[in-house]
């Protein structure tokens, strides 16, 4: 069976990234590699062991093109309202609760909020199938 260890998206702006990170959901740098034309950068918490790898391409001056297939990153918090308020605190630009209830039932409250290069992450509150 195999085991989902990190997931990767290259950034332009390695402290801008690395302070959103942190800011955002406390991720912290677990290991830095670092080689002449670019470096991987692995970040994680204590809530889980999946780790999300930066890669910064040293030669790039020009923001990343996200494309049309990219989707979005998902994290789960105990208490979303709280997690929004904090980000809206710290000038992240959480967007709007959203109460999903496609058939009257809520199944999940998120939020979304992009990271400076342009990724989005989707912040659910724990519960159900989102723990």
């Amino acid at each position: 069976m195999a085991k989902m260890i990190h997931s990767m998206i290259r950034v332009l702006d390695e402290a801008r990234a690395l302070a959103f990170y942190e800011a955002a959901f406390g991720l912290g740098v677990v290991e830095r590699l670092d080689f002449p034309a670019f470096t991987l950068i692995y970040l994680a918490n204590a809530e889980t062991g999946f780790e999300l790898e930066l890669t910064v391409n040293k030669d790039r001056t020009e923001p990343y093109a996200l494309g049309d297939g990219y989707g979005h990153l998902a994290v789960s918090v105990a208490d979303l309202a709280a997690e929004h308020a904090r980000m809206e605190a710290a000038g992240l630009a959480p967007r709007k609760i959203v109460d999903f209830a496609p058939d009257g039932a809520v199944i999940a409250r998120f939020f979304f909020i992009a990271d400076p290069d342009g990724y989005q992450i989707e912040v659910l509150e724990r519960g159900g199938r989102y723990l």
